[in-house]
């Protein structure tokens, strides 16, 4: 991967405090970045740039609650008033949900949709003119549950397919305007996500029944973003596992409704086995 293609560029970062947001930053300012942080608690943001401030020729933390739409809007407006441009928008912040559809209040679908769905639209919004202009990339972070349903998460779903959407739409509408789209879909990974899922009532799960240590790390999905980014790619489905489960989805739907539905059961027990006829 050419790293050059990095070095002074602007790259924005939303859910820059952990995870796949964190170790993006890390490594754009790594490769010579100026590096725009974003998220909810700026004193993490404020230890992260003291940390990575070395690498990069600049760095700015923006407190930002991607679901508020003027927040997102005064995050594009300090970066173009600090840098002067926009290169790369990478769409991160987003959370998770663990109940079943039967079970959860319409307030956490109305949260996720919220953060996961409109912090994107907001933030491309709002950027996207200066995109065009620096014919820059627009990122939009999704999952494999992007591609594919899975039980448990009907919001997070949700949520994913309506970003997809919404990315593959924006690159047909500016395929001569230059503007890269890039749809980026992680499988399951080390970080906070799972952590701060929201549970039937809104509150959080606080521990995960995953083994943390067969997982990618965040740090191997922020260089495979910039491997994509580099290459302006137009979708990357990570790992194989991930890879597999869509390709199964999309000639063996009914397969691996089962599939699915019995390993959530198995290993997390937010879905009710219900009765033979609900099966």
């Amino acid at each position: 991967m050419n790293k050059e293609f990095f070095r002074n560029k602007v790259i924005i970062v939303t859910g820059a405090s952990s995870g796949i947001g964190l170790a993006s930053a890390r490594l754009f300012a790594s490769y010579g970045a100026y590096v725009v942080l974003a998220a909810r608690s700026i004193e993490k943001l404020h230890e992260i740039a003291e940390e990575i401030s070395g690498n990069s020729p600049g760095v700015l933390c923006v407190r930002t609650d991607v679901s508020v739409e003027e927040d997102c809007r005064n995050l594009i407006e300090k970066t173009v008033s600090t840098f002067g441009r926009i290169d790369i928008l990478v769409n991160n912040a987003g959370i998770s949900m663990r109940a079943s559809f039967k079970e959860v209040q319409l307030n956490v679908l109305k949260r996720l949709m919220d953060v996961n769905f409109w912090g994107t639209i907001y933030c491309t919004k709002y950027a996207l003119p200066w995109l065009l202009e620096s014919k820059g990339s627009v990122v939009g972070v999704i999952s494999v549950v992007g591609y594919a349903g899975l039980p448990g998460r009907s919001g997070y779903a949700t949520s994913k397919f309506a970003i997809r959407g919404f990315l593959e739409t924006l690159r047909m509408e500016h395929e001569c305007d230059g503007l890269h789209v890039l749809v980026f879909a992680p499988g399951y990974t080390e970080s906070n996500v799972r952590y701060s899922a929201l549970l039937a009532d809104g509150s959080l799960q606080k521990e995960t029944p995953k083994d943390e240590k067969n997982l990618m790390s965040a740090e191997k999905v922020a260089a495979r973003l910039a491997y994509g980014l580099s290459r302006r790619k137009r979708e990357m489905i990570l790992t194989a596992l991930g890879y597999w489960d869509v390709w199964l989805y999309k000639r063996f739907p009914r397969l691996m409704d089962k599939v699915q539905l019995y390993y959530i059961r198995k290993n997390e027990g937010t879905i009710d086995p219900g009765t033979k006829a609900d099966r």
